[in-house]
């Protein structure tokens, strides 16, 4: 008998916005990606950035030992490129050349936008997305960079508005990491549309400007990325409003939770973006794994008459655009056949055979969705195996089994999308041996 996963996943899909901010992830140290770094240390060095208008601005760029993509980050307004100087190395290390800019009138680059007159900052600001740009063409012109997978990152509002703006600009980027900050009409169009662009948005309740929480969930909830994931770091409560992010750092109190702030209190998240970013512009350009919470809609829907039909219809639909897209994760679908398959079961347990019948027919049917999402699972065929051999369809029953058997001996692909252990393909095989004696003790 196969052994049923129960656990509390499906409470992402009656997620309404307001609910995100108690069930977003909640990282911690003993969770944090371990990422490989290359053997060679980067080749550090700062660079002098010309402006369209001739300013000077300074930037850091971490070389990478072999070629690879390359990622812009964008600091907050009360902080400077040092601020992402140790995300940056090990971005180098792991082999996504890296470039920190000074913004105009931060660090190093012109006059200090606290010492500029009223006039002066008039002038200073429509130069910022211009300066951006100069980074931008700066980094891809390096022998070294991929110069069509990069990634931007930013934090704070100054940081995640030109991040998402360039973004826009650039069909180049293959990936966002947003910190603790919003963007204009314009971005948050950008990002309705920008269903092929994978983002990570974190941010923490103690942030010292608040409402930055509610402002990073709606970034999140305008982001129509399947591969989108939200960190969420938790607090008994937010912190209190003072002032809004400016760039006179002793105006508020630095308390930790704000951009780059957070890596101190934090010390897994630089792990978390470094592996974000080595998933989606190294191992899969531009696809992240899609996050449960992002498919909400999708699985919702698989609860209704003719929902199979119409997420299939989706699905199809989304690989026109783009063939390695996924819209669901696998587990998640996994789950909802798994419910249905336990509801039939406890209805013919008590004679209810018509009700069995439907929910193990269901059960089918989502199985089968999932198995054309995810063509490679040996765990998705077992589980339309198993369910066939619950309704009665012994012959296909036996053909799936089989070839997730074939599959699991093979090792030509991990077992399924969410888990390839050795513990878990040995309960699989052990499932699908079990499957195939029941059907060879009734010929």
């Amino acid at each position: 008998m196969k052994q049923t996963r129960v656990f509390p996943l499906l409470m992402v899909l009656i997620l309404t916005p307001a609910a995100i901010r108690q069930s977003t992830t909640n990282a911690t140290a003993t969770n944090a990606p371990q990422v490989q770094p290359s053997q060679m240390p980067p080749v550090v060095r700062v660079v002098d950035l010309k402006a369209s208008d001739g300013t000077l601005l300074k930037a850091t760029y971490f070389a990478t030992a072999k070629p690879g993509p390359g990622v812009l980050l964008l600091h907050q307004s009360n902080r400077t490129r040092d601020s992402w100087d140790g995300l940056a190395g090990q971005l180098a290390s792991a082999g996504i050349n890296t470039l920190t800019l000074d913004m105009r009138g931060f660090g190093e680059s012109g006059t200090p936008y606290t010492k500029l007159t009223d006039a002066e900052r008039e002038k200073v600001r429509p130069m910022w997305p211009r300066d951006v740009e100069t980074a931008f063409q700066y980094l891809v012109s390096q022998s070294g960079v991929k110069r069509d997978v990069i990634g931007v990152g930013g934090a704070g509002w100054f940081g995640v508005l030109h991040s998402i703006e360039l973004a826009r600009q650039h069909s180049e980027v293959k990936s966002l990491v947003l910190l603790s900050g919003e963007t204009l009409q314009d971005g948050l169009q950008f990002l309705r549309q920008a269903s092929q662009l994978p983002g990570l948005f974190v941010v923490a309740d103690d942030d010292e400007y608040p409402p930055t929480v509610e402002a990073m969930e709606w970034l999140y909830i305008n982001s129509s990325s399947p591969g989108k994931k939200f960190v969420h770091y938790s607090a008994p409560q937010d912190a209190p409003w003072i002032w809004y992010e400016t760039s006179d750092a002793s105006k508020v109190p630095a308390k930790g939770g704000h951009g780059t702030d957070m890596f101190k209190p934090h010390p897994e998240l630089p792990g978390i973006i470094v592996d974000w970013l080595v998933t989606t512009l190294i191992k899969t350009p531009g696809h992240a794994p899609v996050d449960a919470l992002a498919s909400a809609a999708i699985l919702n829907q698989l609860w209704t008459s003719e929902g199979v039909a119409r997420v299939k219809q989706q699905l199809m639909e989304a690989r026109r655009r783009d063939p390695q897209v996924q819209l669901w994760p696998e587990v998640n679908v996994d789950i909802i056949g798994e419910d249905h398959v336990r509801e039939g079961e406890s209805a013919r347990k008590t004679g209810q055979l018509r009700e069995a019948k439907m929910q193990i027919e269901t059960a089918i049917e989502i199985f089968k969705l999932n198995l054309f999402a995810y063509p490679d699972s040996a765990d998705a065929h077992y589980n339309l195996a198993d369910a066939y051999l619950k309704d009665g369809q012994k012959d296909l029953a036996r053909q799936y089994a089989e070839k997730a058997l074939a599959m699991i001996d093979s090792h030509e692909a991990p077992l399924s999308s969410w888990s390839d252990t050795e513990q878990r393909r040995a309960e699989i095989r052990s499932g699908v041996q079990d499957t195939l004696k029941e059907l060879n003790a009734a010929h």
